[in-house]
């Protein structure tokens, strides 16, 4: 059940679908940021949870079960990780990284298959409040303020998003892909040029700092309730796409300002210094030698 729409296991605050159609009909049912169960075109996007069965003979080896102190299962509570290459951990894991109140991270990916992607946990604050920003005149990544902003201030110590040290963690240089999305495309288009992934787009840009694109792991990851920017264009070139403030996939003018989350990849030789990767215990991180 949904207990009364208001804290059952079903609502957790996004708009989501499920595998469910209606009435053998084009829509399927999808449960919104409310927790109430509606519908919507099989095309349209909308976030995904994933189900699983895990196998009968797991075992649990701590936690209670509860959001704060979740299950850990067996192989899945590694100890002892001081000196282990941060590259060889999980996509969802956290890290404590950026400075002050936007000091989390989580592993995306290691999708250049040497360093680890990141992104923040959270949308990026100022004194409190969720910093927006506009792309400017056009959805060119190399023009953009959002990538401006992303490459010069935020990469300044002195401004209180990184500490030195961490700025120097960071590869010089992405590759940030620029796709077009629109409304019943799949998402590998935001990366390839066909859903087979044999081609990528043409459209790349190389910054120390990106956003993630549309489809991309952890993207629709918070939960604000505040829109905020992807990097991918919305198949006209004043559009992009944003997730929207109840967990969906929206597209705004370039001129708009939304929030953000900024996305990097660190090096290869950062390793963990301690923690376990959990939200409660993120790994501490440091640059070896």
């Amino acid at each position: 059940t949904n207990n009364g729409e208001t804290n059952g296991y079903l609502n957790n605050g996004t708009y989501w679908g499920t595998l469910t159609p209606l009435n053998n009909t084009s829509s399927i049912r999808v449960v919104n940021g409310g927790g109430k169960v509606s519908s919507e075109s099989s095309t349209s996007a909308t976030l995904v949870r994933p189900s699983i069965v895990l196998r009968s003979d797991i075992k649990i080896v701590s936690g209670s079960g509860a959001e704060t102190d979740p299950y850990r299962l067996e192989g899945d509570s590694d100890t002892d990780l001081n000196g282990v290459k941060l590259n060889t951990r999980y996509s969802g894991e956290y890290i404590k990284f950026g400075d002050g109140e936007n000091n989390l991270y989580r592993i995306v990916s290691h999708e250049n298959e040497k360093g680890t992607k990141i992104v923040s946990a959270k949308l990026l604050k100022d004194s409190g409040t969720v910093k927006t920003i506009s792309f400017g005149s056009s959805t060119y990544l190399s023009t953009s303020n959002i990538i401006n902003f992303l490459n010069g201030d935020f990469l300044n110590s002195s401004n209180g998003y990184l500490t030195s040290e961490q700025v120097n963690m960071i590869e010089d240089e992405t590759t940030w892909y620029q796709g077009n999305y629109n409304n019943g495309y799949s998402y590998k288009l935001a990366k390839y040029t066909n859903t087979d992934m044999s081609s990528l787009v043409s459209e790349t840009y190389d910054f120390k700092v990106g956003l993630l694109r549309y489809g991309e792991l952890m993207v629709m990851d918070d939960s604000s309730n505040v829109n905020y920017w992807t990097l991918t264009r919305f198949n006209s070139y004043s559009r992009i796409v944003y997730v929207s403030n109840f967990g969906g996939i929206n597209s705004g003018m370039t001129s708009s300002s939304n929030a953000f989350r900024p996305s990097m990849n660190l090096k290869e030789n950062v390793i963990i210094t301690s923690g376990d990767g959990t939200k409660e215990n993120p790994f501490n991180i440091t640059l070896a030698n």
